[in-house]
């Protein structure tokens, strides 16, 4: 399923980056457009035909933010530096925020 696109405010990420991955801030703070794929997932970047020749994803990493409400954030890094899109850990695994929630290695 994909969303259609609109005006992302990335800030909040933004703050959280900045306590955890200094790294990424400027990547995430021109997240400004952004599709829900599902409950689980923002995208960022068009993920059709990803890590295939000519696709504009293609992936170099996954990085780990912490949320005191949304628990785990899984961020797709792709090769060029930006962030192709966040996913909510813990919607997909039925973690509660308030309840134990994934540990990063």
């Amino acid at each position: 399923m994909s969303g259609s696109w609109a005006a992302y405010d990335p800030t909040w990420l933004v703050q959280l980056a900045r306590e955890q991955l200094p790294e990424l801030v400027d990547a995430l703070s021109r997240c400004t457009r952004a599709s829900v794929d599902c409950v689980a997932y923002l995208r960022f970047v068009p993920g059709e035909r990803a890590n295939r020749p000519g696709s504009e994803w293609q992936s170099d990493r996954a990085e780990v933010l912490e949320h005191p409400e949304h628990g785990c954030l899984i961020l797709d890094v792709l090769q060029d530096g930006r962030i192709g899109g966040v996913e909510f850990y813990d919607r997909l695994s039925g973690n509660h925020p308030s309840g134990h929630r994934h540990e990063a290695n």
